[in-house]
């Protein structure tokens, strides 16, 4: 890994996005510079080097872009979860609360076998909502849930907490 690498630098911060008063934190940047992107992944899956992880999920879509390249980094497998009625064979599902709504996740019924060791990444932690959702879905299917990896953290808004008491590792963290 390159050591010092400020990959902030490569978070572009877009002000009133998608409504006013949000800071989007923009990935598209590093995602479009090979070292950043390969640097962001190393250093998103160091921590569970040397442990055993079976399988790498992540929440469609922006979780898919870390997931997958993680797996190939962990020697483990890749497994999505999505929305209904996107996965073409037979699912497991959690039906969630939302701030202003409801939402479900599914997940293949083969995704991930009882007793599997799975970690759960994405591209940021806000509030934490979809991360617990998978953690329960994942939970309710048996597997044993080694982490939560994020390249973001957005710290002021408690996701952390939320998904307590899995283990959270961020790279870049605000706030």
């Amino acid at each position: 890994m390159a050591e010092g690498l400020d990959l902030k630098r490569y978070v572009r911060d877009v002000p009133d996005f998608p409504k006013p008063g949000i800071l989007f934190r923009d990935i598209t940047p590093l995602l479009a510079n090979p070292g950043a992107f390969r640097e962001a992944i190393q250093r998103m899956a160091a921590p569970f080097r040397g442990e055993r992880v079976d399988v790498v999920v992540a929440a469609e879509a922006r979780g898919f872009i870390f997931a997958a390249p993680m797996a190939v980094e962990l020697n483990a497998g890749f497994v999505p979860i999505r929305k209904p009625g996107k996965l073409p064979f037979d699912t497991h599902a959690f039906h969630y609360e939302l701030e202003y709504g409801a939402d479900t996740l599914e997940i293949h019924i083969d995704g991930v076998r009882h007793g599997q060791r799975a970690l759960v990444v994405d591209d940021l932690l806000a509030t934490g909502g979809t991360v617990e959702a998978c953690c329960r879905l994942l939970s309710d299917c048996g597997a044993v849930i080694v982490g939560c990896a994020f390249l973001i953290e957005l710290a002021e808004l408690g996701g952390a907490t939320r998904i307590a008491p899995n283990r959270v590792h961020r790279v870049i963290r605000y706030g």
